[in-house]
């Protein structure tokens, strides 16, 4: 991708002034503001209608951009060799001298870290002189944005800049792990467990819904297009849109198809997509077909069924 710098000068300028602006990153879009900056992290939480008690994760160029604010492990340096930059994120302690903004962990003393792949992005945060807080480009508990249209039609104006892009390539969030005793997972994404597993040689627990919120997408009620999903449908109803991993014989108005040929990593990529493509068309409802529980088909299964507790 050609690099813009007259673009990234004006994030730049305007991240420098505490301003907020959305930024591509190959998981999905996000609202970046100053990590730093209590009042930036503020303006983040008010764009999105985001509950404060969801810490934000925090972008950074490279390890040595993190060393000010935590402490390394054996597993978090294994693991960054291996996948980073890339759509894996981190929960590691803080240290006491660290300067991110209580705002943006919720007075935790941990702290949830990432190094996006995204050129763009990462040409960005090599100008910065500080981390940036980004949490995903899209109202509290909807869907993610993966594209700078999906956020222009979420947010209209009220961001000041969009840095374009193009699509994310992988189109949902980063896997999260929490690497402070016992690795685990608190939420799938578009890294595979398993791959996880080989790097660190053992088995990874996985906790997404723990009593209390320790990271993003955590919450119950996540990923809504803003109508009704019913899960595992066999039979659907009258003026019901109708979601299948793959392309069926039958190829009707109101089936969507997340990859012609049950491809779960594709799926994953279009889920966001269409999700957004069935509510701009009018259906009211949505009925899931069948997802395999396997590989990035967990993480599917993940977001339908958080997205189905909307009401």
């Amino acid at each position: 991708m050609k690099i813009n710098l007259a673009n990234i000068k004006k994030a730049k300028n305007l991240l420098n002034n505490r301003e907020c602006v959305a930024i591509p990153t190959e998981t999905v879009y996000g609202i970046a503001g100053n990590a730093y900056s209590d009042t930036a992290c503020k303006k983040i939480f008010r764009l999105k209608k985001r509950p404060a008690n969801n810490p934000l994760i925090i972008h950074y160029y490279d390890l040595k951009k993190l060393e000010n604010d935590c402490d390394f492990n054996d597993n978090f340096l294994k693991l960054y060799k291996r996948f980073c930059p890339g759509p894996i994120t981190f929960i590691l302690n803080q240290k006491k001298t660290s300067k991110i903004s209580k705002i943006a962990t919720n007075k935790k003393n941990t702290l949830a870290v990432r190094f996006p792949k995204h050129p763009v992005t990462r040409n960005l945060l090599k100008y910065l002189k500080f981390p940036i807080a980004a949490p995903s480009a899209n109202i509290s508990s909807r869907i993610s944005a993966v594209t700078s249209s999906d956020v222009k039609e979420d947010f209209g104006k009220k961001i000041k800049y969009i840095l374009e892009g193009g699509r994310s390539s992988v189109g949902v969030e980063s896997t999260i792990i929490d690497l402070r005793n016992n690795p685990k997972i608190l939420r799938l994404g578009g890294l595979e467990v398993g791959i996880i597993q080989k790097i660190l040689k053992k088995k990874i627990s996985i906790n997404t819904n723990p009593s209390k919120i320790l990271a993003p997408g955590q919450s119950r009620i996540h990923y809504s297009p803003g109508i009704p999903i019913r899960l595992n449908v066999k039979t659907i109803k009258k003026n019901e849109a109708y979601l299948l991993i793959r392309k069926s014989k039958i190829n009707k108005m109101n089936h969507y198809f997340l990859s012609k040929k049950g491809n779960l990593k594709e799926a994953l990529k279009n889920l966001y997509t269409i999700l957004r493509k069935i509510k701009k068309d009018n259906y009211k409802s949505i009925a899931v077909g069948k997802i395999p529980h396997k590989g990035f088909g967990k993480t599917i299964n993940d977001r339908l069924l958080r997205a189905s507790k909307f009401k």
